[in-house]
């Protein structure tokens, strides 16, 4: 693989920004009532569909940490082929999904969006959406800088 530039820290203060951001969405869906694992299901989520190994990698460890289970974190990219989702967990996967291929969906359709308001309390849905942005702003860091793997 070829040796890129580094983007997150190659401007400190943006870099820091958005780490800054990250905290306060988790902060806020803590505050909202969300289990944490479940914004960390987000990350690992939109980092597999953008090819994110290191945020695969970070991810997946912090929700080991989180108490998560290996089968869940291991059958994520299957979340709809099984039942060891909740509702609110599968409707913030969904979510997940949309807004990540947002070029190729333009818009949470209308379905989804009430499915999303019935499961999620408005600040609950907030936070879940604010989480799919930030990763998703980490991982189009990462991915053309070829972040490498810290060694395990």
């Amino acid at each position: 693989m070829t040796q890129r530039i580094q983007l997150s820290p190659g401007i400190p203060s943006a870099y820091k920004a958005l780490i800054d951001i990250n905290t306060q969405v988790a902060e806020a869906g803590r505050a909202a009532g969300l289990d944490p694992k479940l914004l960390e299901l987000v990350k690992i989520r939109a980092s597999q569909m953008n090819g994110c190994a290191f945020c695969i990698d970070m991810h997946t460890k912090e929700t080991r940490k989180a108490g998560e289970t290996e089968r869940r974190i291991f059958l994520l990219n299957a979340w709809r082929e099984t039942q060891l989702y909740t509702d609110q967990e599968r409707v913030a996967l969904e979510l997940t999904e949309e807004v990540t291929r947002l070029a190729e969906t333009r818009d949470v359709p209308d379905e989804l969006y009430q499915r999303a308001t019935e499961l999620l309390t408005p600040d609950q849905y907030k936070a879940v959406m604010w989480m799919i942005v930030v990763i998703n702003a980490f991982n189009r860091l990462a991915v053309p800088s070829h972040a490498t793997l810290p060694h395990a």
